[in-house]
């Protein structure tokens, strides 16, 4: 597992839980992107410039979901 303070504590959801919360993130993901190049399409921004400013907070989400899709196979090969 990740050190990700946030993720401490994953063995206390049930795999239902955790599909949910990858669901969530997804999307989240997902609007995050979509708002950026929008807000960056107005702005008159290029592409690179704001796909480089998401990309930290891509690595995190991304970083996240691994973990939770870990711990959801962990779960789902014990029971």
């Amino acid at each position: 597992m990740t050190d990700i303070p946030e993720l401490i504590g994953l063995d206390q959801f049930s795999p239902e839980e955790l599909a949910e919360g990858i669901a969530e993130l997804e999307q989240y993901r997902e609007r995050l992107v979509n708002d950026m190049m929008t807000m960056a399409q107005k702005a008159k921004v290029t592409k690179a410039v704001a796909t480089n400013q998401l990309e930290p907070e891509l690595t995190k989400i991304d970083t996240m979901l691994q973990a939770l899709r870990d711990r959801q196979s962990a779960l789902s090969l014990t029971n």
